[in-house]
């Protein structure tokens, strides 16, 4: 597991190659994405030393997969946390196993040793056993106003049909989810790209989607796995978008 703040106030959580972010401001904490269900000790301990188990306004998913579902319906049941994610990504949050991907979810990794690894790791941390969430309420941009941060919300189709980014352009930060990450889960590759068509809706839409985020205020991308970005977002598209599918 690894923790660290990584701008004012945003706080990264990684367990079993997955993350997590909390974003606090004025006594008020959001999570962003929920990990897989062995992120449960790890999330608790990280809102207590923060101090803020009884002020979680809100937990955003940035998609439904399974890899960001985990532990959704235990904070809402533990937290009474509202859920949000956007519309057209609501049905998968409540089966988040049943997604629509490229290729095969199997064969892919069985070509990709480097992945092996990364993949036990994220079934020893539950992945074969998450709950999805039927409770969510729409996640648009004009809900984030009260959220902390004020994260202005992109929708960035293409990883699923509903997938978001979160810009917090007064702290330097872009919180991406799965639109871009730093490791690969199915590859094992590391370095800005999109995820490989096994867990990819439409790739040629994921990479055009990454032209919102481009021109856009930051330097840190936050990504759903892999580490920090840090530098801008544009540099992270440029690689990801000479690298292509896989």
């Amino acid at each position: 597991m690894h923790t660290s703040e990584v701008a004012e106030g945003i706080h990264w959580l990684e367990h079993a190659h997955v993350n997590v972010y909390f974003v606090e401001q004025d006594g008020r904490l959001m999570i962003i994405d929920a990990g897989l269900p062995g992120s449960r000790p790890h999330i608790r301990a990280g809102l207590r030393a923060l101090g803020y188990e009884d002020s979680v306004v809100a937990l955003v998913l940035t998609h439904g997969h399974f890899d960001h579902v985990g532990t959704a319906a235990w904070l809402r049941n533990t937290y009474r946390v509202p859920i949000l994610v956007h519309p057209d990504d609501a049905w998968i949050a409540a089966h988040p196993y049943s997604y629509k991907h490229e290729l095969n979810r199997v064969l892919v990794p069985l070509r990709h040793p480097a992945s092996l690894p990364i993949i036990g790791r994220m079934k020893m941390a539950g992945a074969l056993f998450v709950r999805g969430v039927t409770d969510t309420l729409p996640l648009v941009p004009g809900t984030a106003r009260n959220l902390p941060g004020t994260p202005e919300i992109l929708h960035v189709p293409g990883h699923t049909d509903g997938h978001i980014a979160l810009h917090f352009p007064d702290r330097g930060v872009l919180i991406v989810g799965d639109a871009l990450v730093t490791l690969n889960p199915y590859t094992g590759m590391k370095g800005p790209q999109i995820v490989s068509g096994a867990a990819t809706a439409d790739s040629a839409q994921a990479l055009s989607s990454l032209d919102r985020i481009a021109a856009l205020a930051a330097d840190k991308v936050l990504t759903g796995h892999g580490e920090p970005w840090l530098s801008s977002p544009a540099d992270a598209v440029a690689i990801a978008k000479r690298i292509g599918p896989s």
